[in-house]
């Protein structure tokens, strides 16, 4: 490949479309995962405190990656961190679908969660980095909604695949060999994606020590931002990871049989498009705060209505609010992230708050596990991701400035 190739800008559109084609092999893989676990468990007889685990190594992972690629990616550029976390992520969820031990399958999807947690704040501070001002919350929750689109089409590949008979495969296995196609992709990329145009202006971020750009998110002037990104960052992801990686789990728990349960995740997933396009369109007319602190009410109160239902009406539509407005706000998280710090510190201030949710997402499916096996109802479980959510929406409106629109330092 050219040098001119490597450096030429890049369309928005292309942008978009490659770091969002990255997005959504991430999101497939996540999905994926949240089926695999109930399948699991009926291939392999797991309790549901072993259920939980699976959930929260691929968040310690997630945590450990967020942090050591965030800070890497202000030191070698967004670029090439991008390219290496979907390789990392695809090769160690392939190689998964060959393990026959538990322990054996923990430890890749610790490698997995490592490619996906870095990978997801390097690609967002990329793309903020490549978009004026005027649209860089929409783009970014644009990047965002692929998310959606990965999830898709885990659930296609997980109501196809996973209850089909590959004999002498079993089909949670095949579903997982299809994660390992990320990483034919990062070869795409490494031939059709710039860097960040404001990370090679910067020399000044070159010659930084680590240790340096790790103090200067708690300085003075970010301190503020810090710990409210922190906050948010935990209680959302504390959240998210505990509801949705046990959604097909609570649909069977709740009497629904493992393929009506991928039908109704399914549905529940189309939801979460109308939520980004949204948050897209009023995360640039009314600001990041707005969308948040909207949206996260919203999904609150979706989430308390979900744990609590009783009826298929009642379960589907909640179940559907509940996807519309916890993803609109993750897309609108995204926008507003990386818009805290200047270019220096940009990937490690994103990256280190990426790494504060991921502990969320540890303690997420590992509580979900643990208060199911002493016999807690649903809804009180739903009903302490609703008091996360309420609390990070107090962080927004107390300690959160308004980005929209600011050229970024």
């Amino acid at each position: 490949m050219s040098k001119n190739t490597n450096s030429a800008p890049i369309s928005r559109n292309k942008l978009l479309g490659v770091a969002g084609v990255g997005w959504m092999f991430d999101a497939m893989d996540v999905g994926i995962l949240s089926f695999v676990i109930a399948a699991l468990a009926a291939d392999w007889g797991l309790t549901s405190s072993q259920m939980g685990w699976i959930g929260s190594i691929n968040s310690i992972g997630m945590a450990v990656g967020a942090l050591i690629f965030g800070v890497f990616a202000d030191k070698v550029g967004r670029k090439k961190i991008f390219m290496w976390t979907l390789i990392i992520f695809s090769v160690a969820s392939g190689l998964s679908a060959f393990t026959t031990t538990f322990i054996a399958f923990m430890l890749l999807r610790f490698f997995v969660g490592m490619g996906l947690g870095g990978e997801l704040p390097v690609a967002s501070t990329l793309v903020s980095e490549s978009v004026e001002a005027k649209e860089r919350g929409r783009v970014v929750v644009l990047l965002e909604s692929f998310w959606a689109a990965g999830w898709l089409i885990a659930a296609i590949i997980s109501y196809f695949v996973i209850p089909a008979e590959f004999w002498p495969i079993e089909g949670w296995r095949v579903a997982l060999i299809l994660t390992a196609i990320p990483a034919l992709y990062a070869v795409y990329i490494r031939m059709h994606l710039p860097d960040s145009p404001q990370f090679t202006a910067r020399l000044e971020a070159k010659s930084r020590t680590i240790r340096q750009n790790i103090a200067g998110v708690w300085e003075k002037k970010y301190a503020r931002s810090t710990l409210m990104l922190w906050i948010l960052w935990f209680t959302v992801v504390f959240s998210y990871y505990g509801m949705f990686l046990w959604l097909p789990s609570v649909m069977v728990g709740k009497g629904f049989d493992l393929i009506s349960s991928f039908k109704y995740v399914l549905i529940m997933t189309i939801a979460q498009l109308p939520g980004y396009f949204t948050a897209a369109y009023f995360v640039e007319k009314f600001g990041r705060k707005f969308v948040l602190v909207t949206y996260l009410i919203g999904t609150a109160a979706s989430a308390y209505v979900f744990g609590n239902a009783e009826t298929v009406t009642v379960l589907l539509i909640s179940g559907i609010l509940l996807s519309f407005f916890n993803l609109g706000a993750w897309g609108a998280l995204y926008a507003y992230t990386p818009e805290q710090y200047p270019t220096v510190i940009r990937g490690t201030g994103a990256g280190m708050a990426a790494a504060v949710g991921r502990i969320g997402g540890i303690f997420g499916p590992l509580l979900v596990g643990y208060l199911l096996k002493a016999e807690y109802e649903i809804g009180f479980i739903f009903g302490i991701f609703c008091i996360s959510i309420l609390i990070g929406v107090a962080a927004v409106l107390l300690l959160g400035k308004e980005t929209k629109q600011l050229e970024l330092e």
